[in-house]
């Protein structure tokens, strides 16, 4: 296949996907929640937007332009994939094979499901790619690695993968800046950076940094509508059991009836806790971003007011040249 066939065929994936009936969408939840029941219908419809803008064919070109692929040698590129939010591991699925790779695919129990449909329809497209995707248990004949785990798990792996070639991903997680001078609609966009998907991504706001005497009524106020997310049995389950843990500890914290905002040191809050810390000055709250910038996914202003933060709203619309933890996967595959 060339670099074309292959551009050609992501292209037709993406309308493919963008002509799913919401039947369709339902189908592909159902199968999914047999095996996660975190990955509700809304949740995999979001997760399917984001890949189907990510196909928009002006984007693809627009990120592959700066690249040499058509020099590419194949090799086989092992991917270890995340499963905490719908289809995550689509974008180094898209990056390893349309710069030319062998997919060596070790999915994640979590999410085996969404990953294996997108496959089956990308072949149906271009059948080439049957012999250039393989699921395997184990990734002992890859040439090169990419991983996404745990802060432990990376250490697995960059002692097992040492001597491959290899992109590891460690925990990340996402930050909120606020002012005080939010609209309740700004409030209302973080609300999604907060709630998708439950806050089990690193694309997620688990920690917000705002002013010293900043009230959380406002906030509470604009995204009372997602009191519904108290629906899903696992989440109640979080939220009551972290409440009573605070409650029983005397850790003072602030309760909206779904969700629980503690100030913490932390950065990755339990599933329904929102952690905040203070900030005195614009130059204290760059320097605080600054010492936690190594494990920072994203972090998120009102209309991205904030240098190096993107608009309330957008963490997790990322686009196709955005790269997790700001590697370069293309370049990576590129040098192979």
């Amino acid at each position: 296949m060339t670099l074309e066939n292959r551009i050609e065929a992501f292209v037709a994936l993406g309308k493919q996907l963008r002509s799913l009936t919401h039947e369709d969408k339902q189908a592909w939840a159902f199968a999914a929640a047999s095996r996660n029941t975190w990955f509700t219908e809304e949740n995999v419809s979001c997760a399917l937007s984001g890949i189907i803008t990510m196909l928009d064919e002006q984007y693809l070109r627009e990120w592959l332009y700066p690249y040499h692929l058509k020099q590419v040698t194949p090799k086989k590129v092992g991917v270890v994939m995340a499963g905490n939010i719908p289809m995550v591991g689509f974008h180094d699925f898209l990056s390893v094979l349309i710069s030319g790779h062998y997919l060596l695919a070790k999915l994640s129990s979590d999410d085996e499901v969404l990953i294996r449909r997108l496959s089956d329809m990308l072949i149906s497209i271009e059948p080439a790619f049957a012999n250039r995707i393989e699921f395997v248990p184990l990734l002992k004949g890859a040439d090169a690695i990419i991983a996404t785990g745990s802060d432990n798990t990376a250490r697995y792996f960059e002692y097992y993968f040492a001597k491959r070639p290899h992109i590891i991903r460690k925990n990340r997680t996402s930050i909120g800046v606020l002012t005080g001078h939010e609209e309740p609609d700004d409030l209302r966009a973080l609300g999604e950076d907060v709630f998708r998907y439950y806050g089990l991504g690193c694309r997620n706001v688990s920690k917000v940094f705002v002013p010293e005497g900043y009230k959380f009524d406002r906030f509470f106020e604009a995204n009372e509508h997602r009191s519904n997310i108290l629906d899903h049995h696992k989440y109640q389950n979080n939220y009551d059991y972290n409440k009573s843990i605070l409650l029983v500890n005397r850790v003072p914290h602030f309760d909206n009836g779904f969700m629980l905002v503690q100030q913490s040191q932390g950065l990755v809050s339990p599933i329904s806790v929102l952690f905040f810390d203070t900030f005195s000055s614009l130059a204290d709250l760059r320097h605080k971003l600054a010492e936690v910038k190594d494990k920072t996914q994203v972090v998120v202003s009102a209309h991205g007011w904030l240098e190096n933060s993107v608009p309330f709203g957008e963490a997790q619309k990322p686009m196709v040249w955005d790269y997790a933890d700001g590697v370069d996967t293309l370049a990576f595959l590129q040098r192979l």
